[in-house]
């Protein structure tokens, strides 16, 4: 009884970013549970990889080009996904990026404008436009990735533009949660640390930065990208049917200090 509400057979899902780091762990995760997972991402080249990578292993996936910071593309893309397998189960909103070490009170608008556009805006109109549908059918699991950096000031690296963004996936998570509860649609946030992926390698040669990273984690290690897609998994499945509105922290510990 309760192994089985961990899968998703026959579920469709689509993950945002998916072309690689989490995004991509998330998407075998999910297909290893059985859903038929839709990969999306702005890169063509690490998209086609991506997908090449979990069909070799034996998974069913369909890909889709996606920049999420373009409404409209949004609203296409859910159409034609839609068009294509006929309802969407799971959407996970993976997408995002990181611009820091730029101090607020030099911050360009663009540098601001750009990880807001993708972090928040772009999260935002992947709910709307998956939740409309979700909505019509009564039935549907969010999951957006946030941050611990929605609850902690990351140091010693300035960044107010990715805090301030992943803050406010987290309340429009709970905004969604509120509006979205009584009609079917759960919608919940994972909060992850540091993540030990290509692009964070540099802090093992950075002894200030290895200090506040994982000096500063309990655990005393960057996280993997598995075990954020371990609970990404749980949040989307009817194990989690009870949780609507949550930020699950997976960060080793790190907010206890």
């Amino acid at each position: 009884m309760y192994l089985d509400r961990f899968k998703l057979t026959d579920k469709i899902a689509v993950v945002t970013g998916a072309a690689r780091g989490i995004g991509l762990a998330t998407a075998e995760a999910l297909a290893e549970a059985g859903a038929r997972v839709v990969l999306t991402d702005m890169n063509p080249d690490q998209l086609a990889a991506a997908s090449e990578t979990l069909s070799a292993k034996g998974h069913t996936v369909d890909s889709e080009l996606l920049d999420v910071t373009d409404a409209r593309a949004v609203e296409r893309a859910c159409d034609t996904i839609l068009a294509r397998h006929g309802r969407v189960d799971v959407l996970v909103n993976n997408a995002g990026i990181a611009i820091s070490n730029h101090p607020a009170e030099t911050m360009a608008d663009a540098v601001w404008n750009k990880v807001i556009d993708v972090n928040l805006n772009g999260v935002f109109w992947c709910c709307r436009a998956f939740g409309r549908h979700m909505l019509e059918r009564g039935a549907g699991s969010i999951v957006n990735v946030g941050s611990m950096s929605g609850f902690i000031v990351n140091r010693p690296q300035e960044q107010a533009n990715y805090n301030a963004s992943k803050a406010a996936v987290h309340h429009l998570t709970r905004s969604l949660a509120a509006e979205w509860g009584a009609r079917g649609v759960r919608v919940n946030s994972v909060a992850p640390t540091y993540i030990d992926t290509e692009m964070n390698k540099y802090v093992y040669e950075d002894a200030e930065m290895y200090r506040h990273w994982v000096g500063g984690t309990p655990m005393n290690r960057l996280g993997r990208t598995d075990e954020v897609a371990s609970v990404i998994l749980f949040l989307a499945s009817d194990a989690a049917s009870l949780m609507t509105g949550s930020i699950v922290l997976a960060d080793g510990g790190y907010v206890c200090w």
